[in-house]
C-alpha cells in the first residue's frame, strides 16, 4: 500500500471513529469539538501529561507557556470550560464528563492575578486551554489550571494534551526549560510567611533593601568581616572551585536581641544585589526544606533564618528532637552557590551539630552590646535631619546597656521635648498655643 493509500485509510479511520463518538456521546459538544477538532482524534485516544507546582509559580508557568507559543505558534486561540463543577474534576474528567453528558461547554477563559514582585503584578490564566503544536509539528493542547485552595486543589497545575504521550511530553519538558529561563523569582527577595507586600499565599516578594555602611554601627572590623565571608565570596565565586574550594557557606551572627544582627543581614541584601534571598522566621521556619530546594535552583542565593535557635536548640536543654534541625543541617551540606545567614539571640543553646559541624556554619560572629562610641555613632545616625545641637555625652552615658532602636528614638525624642520646653518659654504661652 503506498503514502496515498495509507493516508485515505486513516482518514477514513479517523472519520470512523469520530461518527461513533459523537453518536455514543449523543449532540455534539462544542467544547470537544474544539478540543478533537485541533488533535485531529476522538477523545478517548487523547492522553494528557501533567505536571504540578506550588502555587507561587502560577506566573512562571504562564511565563514559560507563553514563551513555547512564541516559539511554536497559535493554531488555536485560548479558550476556556463552562460549567458549574469545574473546581471540583480534573480535566480530563470534565472532558469526558461534557462527551457523556454534556455539563461541560466551550467557555471563556478564567483570568487571575498574581504577583511578580514587591509592587508588580500580572495577569495569568485561571483555568484554559491554547492549541499549538510540537517541536516536531503534531498538534497539541496545552492548559493552566491554577490553584484553587478553597477546593482542595493546592497546587497549580500544567497539562499537555495530545494523542501520543511521548509528544505531550515533550512539549511539557519544554515548556519547563522556558520557565527556567524565564523565572521571575530569580534575583528576587522572598520570604515565606505573611507580609504586608502583596502576599501571594506562602511566598511573598520583599523589596530589597538598599543601606550603605555608614548606617550599620558595629565594632571596627566586625562589618569588614561579616562582609568577606558573604560578598567577597560571591564576587570571587567563579574562581573558587576550580582552586578546589566550595562554594557553600553559613555565617551565624548572635547577640543580645536589638543589637543589629537582622539590620546587617538587610544591609548584605543589598550588597548582593543579583542574588536570590529567601527569608524565614518564626512559625515560616516549617518551609525550610522547601527555601533550600528554591535556593539551589536559584543560585546564587541567600537562605535567611532568623532565630535559628527555635530549630536547633540543643537537645540537652529538652527531650524533643527538632525534625526541622536535620532538614537543615542536610540543606546546608549540599555544594550548591548558596549562603545559609543564620541569626540567634541565645547561640549558648544551638545544637552542637549546627555550631560545630564543619561545613555547616564557617563563621560565628558576635554583633555586642554598643561601646560608647557606637552608642554616639546610633544617635548621629538617627538624629539625621535634626540639628543636634546638644551635648550627646550624657545621653551616651545614661544609655549603657541599652540596645535597640526603640531605646535611641526615645533619647532623641527625649531631648527634642525638651528643647521644645525651652523654646516655649522663651516665646511665650500665646506661641505655645
Amino acid at each position: 500500500m503506498g503514502s496515498t493509500e495509507r493516508d485515505l485509510a486513516t482518514d477514513i479511520a479517523r472519520i470512523v471513529r469520530a461518527t461513533a463518538d459523537e453518536v455514543a456521546g449523543g449532540a455534539g459538544n462544542e467544547l470537544i469539538d474544539r478540543v478533537t477538532g485541533h488533535l485531529e482524534a476522538p477523545l478517548p485516544e487523547v492522553v494528557v501529561v501533567t505536571r504540578n507546582w506550588p502555587m507561587w509559580e502560577h506566573a512562571n508557568i504562564q511565563r514559560g507557556v507563553d514563551a513555547y507559543l512564541a516559539e511554536h505558534g497559535t493554531a488555536v486561540g485560548w479558550f476556556g470550560i463552562a460549567g458549574g463543577q469545574r473546581t471540583h474534576e480534573d480535566l480530563i474528567g470534565m472532558l469526558a464528563t461534557a462527551r457523556s453528558k454534556g455539563m461541560y461547554e466551550l467557555g471563556s477563559v478564567d483570568y487571575t492575578t498574581t504577583a511578580t514582585g514587591p509592587h508588580d503584578a500580572t495577569e495569568a490564566v485561571q483555568l484554559g486551554l491554547v492549541g499549538t503544536s510540537a517541536p516536531g509539528g503534531e498538534p497539541v493542547l496545552v492548559a493552566i489550571r491554577g490553584a484553587t485552595p478553597q477546593w482542595g486543589l493546592e497546587q497549580c497545575r500544567l497539562e499537555v494534551l495530545s494523542t501520543s504521550r511521548a509528544t505531550a511530553t515533550e512539549v511539557r519538558d519544554r515548556v519547563e526549560r522556558l520557565m527556567a529561563e524565564h523565572d521571575l523569582l530569580r534575583g528576587q527577595v522572598l520570604a515565606f510567611g505573611t507580609s504586608e507586600h502583596r502576599a501571594n499565599e506562602l511566598l511573598t516578594f520583599l523589596p530589597r533593601p538598599a543601606l550603605t555602611d555608614e548606617e550599620v554601627v558595629l565594632p571596627e572590623g566586625v562589618l569588614d568581616a561579616i562582609e568577606r565571608h558573604t560578598v567577597g565570596i560571591a564576587e570571587h565565586g567563579g574562581r573558587l572551585p576550580a582552586a578546589g574550594q566550595h562554594l557553600k557557606r553559613g555565617l551565624l551572627l548572635h547577640g543580645p536581641p536589638g543589637t543589629g544582627k537582622t539590620h546587617t543581614v538587610r544591609y548584605l541584601m543589598g550588597r548582593l544585589p543579583a542574588t536570590t534571598v529567601i527569608i524565614l522566621t518564626g512559625t515560616a521556619m516549617r518551609f525550610v526544606g522547601k527555601a533550600a530546594e528554591l535556593a539551589r535552583r536559584l543560585q546564587p542565593s541567600v537562605v535567611v533564618l532568623e532565630d535559628v535557635d527555635l530549630i536547633a536548640q540543643d537537645r540537652s536543654y529538652g527531650p524533643q528532637v527538632q525534625p526541622l534541625l536535620f532538614t537543615l543541617l542536610d540543606a546546608m551540606g549540599g555544594d550548591a552557590d548558596v549562603t545559609f545567614l543564620l541569626t540567634t539571640n541565645r547561640a549558648s543553646e544551638l545544637e552542637k551539630a549546627l555550631a560545630d559541624r564543619p561545613g555547616r556554619v564557617d563563621l560565628a560572629v558576635e554583633i555586642p552590646l554598643p561601646d560608647a562610641v557606637g552608642r554616639e555613632a546610633l544617635l548621629r545616625l538617627y538624629g539625621r535631619g535634626l540639628r543636634l545641637t546638644a551635648d550627646l555625652a550624657p545621653i551616651v552615658e545614661a544609655t549603657e546597656g541599652v540596645v535597640g532602636d526603640e531605646e535611641l528614638t526615645t533619647a532623641l525624642r527625649e531631648m527634642q521635648d525638651a528643647r521644645s520646653a525651652l523654646t516655649r518659654s522663651l516665646l511665650g504661652s500665646s506661641a505655645a498655643q
